[in-house]
């Protein structure tokens, strides 16, 4: 950590800017007495962009108001606005220690299952592995059964009257059938 000093003897000194000077006399007013080098550049930065932002929101409560200045009381109005929304105070002891006794006063659910994580059903988890498998259908010819009379059912047909048995929902172009589903059994929820 370097010191306060900015390391350059009496020379360096006096090459910093006056708003450097001010922070570190502010830094050293509040008790801190070593600091890394960049804290004072970001404070720089910390105050010359809330100030531009300050003076923006001024700049548009007078033009709100038909100004053709900004004067104290729109820096006044967008520095209130600003620790107001900007840096929020946390709550009281008191009123923290109100919830907290409020929340406290809530008795625990019960745990029903066991020590240890409780993870979902099977059937709600995402990581039970799924299987799909390809279900060789019989051919076409061991598929047809003759009718009482030695008839061969007809073959399903389209809106136009063509047969297609490849068109059929669920068939595969080699006749087979994918069947997917989940190696775990699936339970009804409870």
């Amino acid at each position: 950590m370097a010191g306060d000093e900015g390391g350059g003897g009496e020379g360096a000194e006096e090459d910093v800017p006056r708003d450097a000077k001010l922070v570190k006399s502010i830094l050293r007013s509040m008790g801190v007495k070593q600091h890394e080098p960049r804290v004072v550049q970001q404070f720089l930065d910390f105050c010359y962009r809330y100030v531009v932002e300050v003076l923006g929101d001024a700049q548009l409560y007078s033009e709100h108001a038909s100004k053709p200045s900004i004067d104290t009381e729109d820096v006044k109005l967008a520095i209130q606005s600003r620790v107001t929304f900007s840096f929020s105070q946390p709550p009281s002891r008191e009123t923290l220690m109100e919830l907290a006794r409020v929340r406290n006063s809530m008795p625990l659910p019960k745990v029903i299952s066991g020590p240890g994580i409780a993870l979902p059903p099977e059937q709600d988890s995402l990581i039970a592995p799924n299987y799909q498998l390809v279900v060789p259908m019989k051919q076409a010819d061991e598929m047809e059964v003759d009718d009482k009379d030695g008839n061969k059912p007809p073959l399903p047909t389209d809106k136009n009257g063509m047969s297609s048995p490849a068109s059929q929902q669920g068939l595969e172009q080699d006749g087979s059938k994918k069947v997917s589903f989940s190696l775990a059994g699936k339970r009804p929820r409870s």
